[in-house]
């Protein structure tokens, strides 16, 4: 959108006849400058309200999900249902937006439609696989550990965005991913029960693979978010990222209903349900309010990227990690060794360095950004002066 108004302000300087007078000169590129700066504004703005989803969506869900099996919850396919059901709540403004979105391009429009099909479901076929692993985890881990053995997303979605996006590895965003993957490799050798359910080695083993395995997948499918809104999808409107969400969810969703179907672990949901500790309302609600409160993450995840990048989105993730393990540790009395601090501190050690290398980057941008600004008026008279001489 920016550029566009960048580009619609050029064409109308090239139609008008050059102006005389200093003083209309400088008037354009002012109204150029405040409309730069609003611009700005309102997309640093958007910024926010997304980080907000992501770390309140992230950290209510994980301890609805984690209050699910310390209750008497079991069913790992239903707990990745949950994850991912919760999309129809942004259908009414699907329809508002194509409605109000009517595409005039027809050329084309038969691949365009293979390209989205096939998008969204690798998309979603990834997304319920990391999901699945996810639940896993959760129910063999403590929320704590969890949490930050998730840290190690940030250098998964690095590694990728390397790969697929061309993302640049500086030496603080090396020593960033450095610091969160040790950060994860020291839980491997945190042997710890919960204290509603006793976790064997092996268990724990099985949750702390399963873990990385989904901060890898979930890592794989940032990068590929990314990827699909810079060649296939093409379009720069919110739309786009509530149909990324919805169609890639449904996909998802339908790979999970048909797991826990396969998995028989259907036949026990209403037992389940009867021997909640909380009771029947508290299950159904905690149910509901887990699959609400994912699809709040993954509409701030999804913006992010569609504002950003793939690994900003994963380190404003990484951002709410003090919070999770805080809050289990209030709610489920976890305990918080020494070795979970130093993890702690290493993975929020990590986040700034990247944080400090986005704040550089941005710095650079607007130094490179600044120097045709302030050459472009005098353009007109230099050329001018050239062609005269000759």
């Amino acid at each position: 959108m920016k550029g566009d108004q960048e580009v619609q302000v050029i064409v109308q300087q090239g139609k008008e006849p050059i102006p005389t007078n200093q003083d209309e000169r400088s008037s354009v590129s002012g109204s150029q400058t405040k409309l730069s700066h609003s611009n700005t504004y309102k997309r640093w703005l958007r910024v926010a309200i997304y980080t907000f989803f992501v770390i309140s969506g992230q950290s209510v869900a994980t301890i609805l999900g984690r209050l699910y099996y310390e209750n008497g919850g079991n069913s790992k396919w239903l707990a990745t249902v949950v994850q991912l059901v919760g999309f129809p709540i942004l259908l009414p403004y699907h329809l508002l937006s194509v409605k109000t979105h009517t595409t005039t391009q027809r050329d084309g429009k038969l691949t365009s439609l293979r390209n989205r099909a096939l998008v969204y479901i690798v998309l979603g076929l990834l997304v319920g696989a990391a999901c699945y692993l996810y639940s896993i985890g959760l129910l063999y881990l403590p929320v704590s550990t969890l949490s930050l053995i998730c840290a190690s997303q940030l250098a998964f979605t690095a590694f990728f965005s390397y790969l697929l996006n061309s993302q640049k590895l500086t030496p603080i965003i090396l020593n960033s991913l450095f610091l969160l993957t040790i950060s994860s490799t020291l839980l491997a050798f945190n042997n710890e029960e919960s204290d509603s359910k006793k976790v064997t080695k092996g268990e724990y083993v099985k949750g702390f693979v399963c873990t990385v395995g989904a901060s890898a997948g979930f890592g794989l499918l940032l990068s590929l978010q990314q990827l699909a809104f810079r060649k296939v999808l093409k379009k720069q409107t919110f739309s786009e990222v509530i149909n990324m969400i919805i169609y890639m969810s449904l996909v998802a969703s339908c790979v999970s209903v048909v797991g826990l179907f396969a998995s028989s672990e259907w036949k026990t949901l209403s037992s389940e349900m009867e021997n909640y500790k909380l009771g029947k309302v508290s299950y159904v609600m905690n149910l509901v309010w887990t699959a609400v409160t994912w699809q709040v993450f993954s509409i701030g995840c999804t913006g992010l990227i569609f504002e950003l990048s793939s690994l900003f989105s994963n380190a404003i993730s990484a951002l709410g990690l003090p919070v999770v393990p805080i809050l289990a540790v209030i709610i489920f009395h976890d305990k918080m060794n020494g070795l979970k601090v130093i993890s702690m501190i290493l993975a929020i050690w990590g986040f700034v360095s990247y944080v400090y290398q986005q704040y550089l980057d941005e710095t650079n941008l607007k130094k490179s950004n600044e120097i045709p600004t302030t050459e472009s008026p005098d353009r007109p008279e230099a050329e001018g002066s050239s062609e005269q001489s000759k």
